[in-house]
């Protein structure tokens, strides 16, 4: 009998090779996609600042002592105090602020450079606040229309618009939430991913949190629909200086009628 040439054996079928590889990838990919299901997918913390681990107190915390460090910010919205609607854009500083200011009947510049405060407004604004009720401009309100008026601290007028330039003030006045914290959805605002801590179900208020970076509040709505508002611009630079010497009033003497 004669030798078996080599090779003449039987051979394994074409592609057997290759769909035993393609069949055990495939068997590891379907045991990984398992595990990560069974962890629950992506981790939504996943390059973040690390907040949205934290309990909802903790991290309304951090984001308050954020906003206490940071020298500036940007705040725009509305805000009801005392019975008055108040529409905010104010940039704030440590030292100072500027922006409008607008209610239902006036508009309004607000600047504070240190403890000077200058207020523009329309001669209609300045005739109410002297007392003239109907808001029609007089000969003195006129001097004052359209000019940065230098409010003295002892004025009301001081009294009322001064919270509004003052950061420390505002900030506290505005983050305070009312009842249980507990952590909600995730979100963004204006591009930035962000965390929720909620008040009272709802009721008390609800903060929205940076996960990117500081852990800075990036808008608020406020305890029984008073407002909602905005916080950007964190730490960017704030020009704050003194209106031209020949666009100041001096409130004291010229809405009296004086010089």
């Amino acid at each position: 009998m004669s030798a078996i040439p080599p090779g003449a054996g039987p051979r394994p079928l074409a592609g057997t090779r290759h769909t035993g590889r393609s069949a055990l990838v495939g068997a590891v990919c379907a045991v990984l996609a398992a595990a990560l299901a069974g962890c629950g997918g992506q981790d939504p913390d996943a390059g973040t600042n690390g907040v949205g681990k934290l309990p909802a107190a903790k991290i309304e915390a951090k984001a308050r002592a954020a906003a206490q460090r940071a020298d500036t910010v940007h705040l725009s919205g509305n805000v009801v105090s005392q019975g008055r609607t108040y529409r905010l854009d104010m940039s704030l500083a440590k030292d100072g602020a500027k922006g409008e200011l607008t209610t239902k009947a006036a508009a309004f510049q607000l600047l504070r450079v240190g403890d000077a405060l200058y207020l523009k407004a329309d001669a209609a604004f300045w005739a109410g606040e002297k007392g003239g009720g109907s808001g029609r401009p007089n000969q003195a309100a006129d001097k004052l229309g359209g000019k940065y008026v230098k409010v003295p601290a002892t004025d009301p007028v001081y009294k009322r618009f001064s919270g509004f330039t003052d950061k420390d003030t505002l900030l506290a006045g505005l983050l305070g939430l009312h009842g249980k914290l507990t952590t909600g959805e995730r979100g963004d605002v204006a591009g930035t991913r962000t965390i929720r801590v909620t008040a009272g179900a709802g009721s008390g208020g609800a903060l929205d949190v940076s996960l990117e970076g500081t852990p800075y509040p990036l808008r608020l709505r406020r305890a029984g629909g008073a407002g909602t508002v905005q916080l950007a611009d964190w730490g960017r630079t704030v020009d704050l200086k003194a209106p031209p010497e020949n666009q100041v009033v001096d409130y004291g003497s010229k809405i009296s009628g004086k010089g």
